[in-house]
């Protein structure tokens, strides 16, 4: 590998890690007053990144077997989103830390956050390696603000079906992750076909569902934090 090649993979790396990162510590201040231990954090996160190429076959698959259009963008919607589930319940879910219903959306975000890091990567190697680097440096901004929410908001949808059934019974958190999932891979889907099907004439139907999603994400978050704490004395976890 040439020293121009291994500068392009660096900052596709850089580019596509550091928004997802800045995602993370954001959403991560929503719950500071508890915090969730830093290693399993980033655990969480990496096992988001592992969870691309699994997915990658599965893509691919569907793309060569499936009519071009929402078929595909389905296929490839709900292999992200399964696999994203599966990689969480796998890796972190089970864990002693995961304590809180709230913990649980917390974890599916983290996860979801690490997915797009390498995912953006990817999306980023073409253009940097071509020295494009103002196209490079659009289409972070552009999955900065949309397709890096937009693992956030549907993984997300995931967490807080598991989160509002925490205390319920083994089957109804059972129909309750399906649900979830369900709805993840639906809102995924939404975005995909007016982003890709579309030839971007409908962008700002995408984002806007994504940002929809956000105002809706913090709203719930607020109500799991109301529930979380509202018998906790002050200035105590």
């Amino acid at each position: 590998m040439d020293i121009a090649s291994f500068q392009s993979i660096l900052y596709a790396v850089t580019a596509g890690i550091l928004p997802p990162l800045v995602w993370l510590y954001f959403l991560l201040r929503e719950d500071r007053r508890c915090p969730e231990p830093r290693a399993l954090i980033f655990i969480a996160f990496i096992a988001g990144m592992f969870a691309v190429p699994l997915v990658i076959p599965f893509e691919t698959y569907a793309s060569s077997t499936l009519p071009n259009g929402l078929p595909v963008v389905i296929a490839w919607a709900a292999a992200e989103e399964t696999i994203k589930y599966a990689i969480a319940a796998v890796f972190i879910l089970w864990r002693r830390a995961v304590d809180e219903s709230l913990d649980l959306v917390i974890y599916m975000i983290t996860v979801a956050l690490g997915f797009a890091a390498l995912e953006n990567t990817f999306f980023l190697v073409t253009p940097f390696a071509h020295g494009d680097f103002s196209g490079g440096l659009i289409t972070d901004n552009l999955r900065f603000v949309g397709s890096t929410l937009l693992h956030v908001i549907a993984s997300s949808a995931i967490g807080f079906a598991l989160a509002f059934s925490y205390k319920k019974s083994r089957t109804v958190r059972i129909f309750a992750a399906i649900g979830g999932l369900i709805l993840a891979i639906a809102l995924h889907s939404i975005f995909n076909f007016f982003i890709i099907t579309q030839s971007g004439s409908q962008t700002i139907v995408a984002f806007s569902l994504v940002w929809g999603g956000l105002i809706l994400f913090f709203a719930l978050f607020e109500v799991l934090k109301y529930f979380r704490y509202r018998n906790l004395p002050p200035n105590t976890c």
